[in-house]
């Protein structure tokens, strides 16, 4: 009876009885790893430094890795696959490069490029097959926008539609492509930081937008969001902080439960700096980062620290219960829940 009363007062996430544990998939690869894409549980396309892909079509049992020939110096930061054959791959950094695959890597199309010393691709979200935007750093305080129409084949330059110039030192992070985040119907949420941190939103595939404020962490070059989710059109959740002091959780987890007009703190928050976050379903949220990864079961209003290893992405797959995470020296590690 007494365990039952302190369950009531003290919330029911104290008393959830699961345990996690991470399996290790792939290791010591000399690749930072950034961009994960997890199609079902048993393809899963992750990208990095050094020009790097990795691909596996069993589940992580065994590994391809592929430098698309011309590109072995470049980041890949995001990746989208598709099934084991197509993928779209960004970098970071000047020049800016998107390749497409349509035959699981043997082979990668240019479809961009852009040699201004000041572009810089930080995230892609695809709303279906053929309709996809990116957007990178502002240009002359103006948010990069690119979209797409033909499934990646071509690219348009949309950064007019955005008629807000952004703050000085406001920019985007692409810590692991997901400061980024599309719903089916044209809707888009994009997360800004530095030092102003905000919410650009689009209802119709990047048309009109609309801004919010995001009151995360922010003023300095390092700080911000790093990664956004939705659950649905009304609720999601933003995680980042400062990545110079990743075990620092000072405001770095907000809530949404209006679309992004509004935020909120949760009750007890992730327990450092967080460059991923997903949600497995309404209530069972995964957030991770360099100093750990942490488990909320209550739509992210308490979390819990269960692993010290240092990642920079999370996702759960698109077709399938697998959630992987992945980052420096080429760690790949599968997320098991255990009764």
């Amino acid at each position: 009876m007494m365990k039952l009363i302190w369950c009531l007062i003290m919330a029911p996430f104290f008393c959830f009885a699961q345990t996690y544990s991470l399996k290790p998939l792939n290791k010591n690869t000399k690749t930072s790893l950034r961009g994960l894409s997890v199609v079902n549980d048993k393809i899963i396309w992750v990208s990095g430094s050094s020009g790097s892909i990795g691909k596996t079509v069993n589940g992580g049992e065994t590994w391809t890795w592929i430098k698309p020939v011309g590109y072995e110096k470049l980041d890949f930061r995001d990746i989208e696959a598709f099934n084991e054959k197509e993928a779209i791959v960004v970098n970071a950094g000047s020049p800016a490069y998107i390749l497409k695959t349509i035959d699981g890597g043997l082979n990668w199309v240019e479809t961009y490029k852009n040699t201004d010393t000041a572009i810089f691709l930080d995230g892609l979200g695809f709303w279906d097959k053929t309709k996809a935007i990116i957007f990178g750093d502002p240009i002359n305080n103006k948010l990069q926008l690119l979209k797409t129409n033909d499934a990646g084949q071509n690219w348009v330059d949309i950064s007019s539609n955005l008629k807000l110039s952004l703050a000085r030192g406001e920019a985007g992070f692409a810590a692991s492509g997901t400061t980024i985040k599309t719903l089916p119907g044209g809707k888009v949420w994009i997360a800004s930081g530095g030092t102003v941190s905000n919410i650009y939103y689009s209802a119709d595939y990047g048309l009109n937008w609309q801004t919010y404020k995001l009151p995360i962490w922010q003023g300095e070059n390092s700080t911000g969001p790093f990664s956004i989710d939705f659950y649905n059109t009304k609720t999601g959740v933003t995680v980042g902080g400062n990545y110079v002091k990743d075990k620092d959780n000072s405001n770095n987890i907000l809530l949404t439960n209006d679309g992004g007009k509004t935020w909120r703190k949760p009750q007890t928050p992730v327990f450092g700096y967080r460059s991923g976050v997903a949600y497995i379903n309404k209530n069972t949220l995964f957030a991770t980062g360099t100093s750990g990864t942490d488990v909320s079961i209550d739509g992210g209003a308490n979390w819990k620290h269960i692993s010290d290893l240092s990642f920079n992405s999370v996702q759960k797959a698109k077709k399938g219960s697998g959630v992987i995470l992945a980052g420096n020296n080429g760690l790949i590690y599968k997320l098991e829940v255990n009764p």
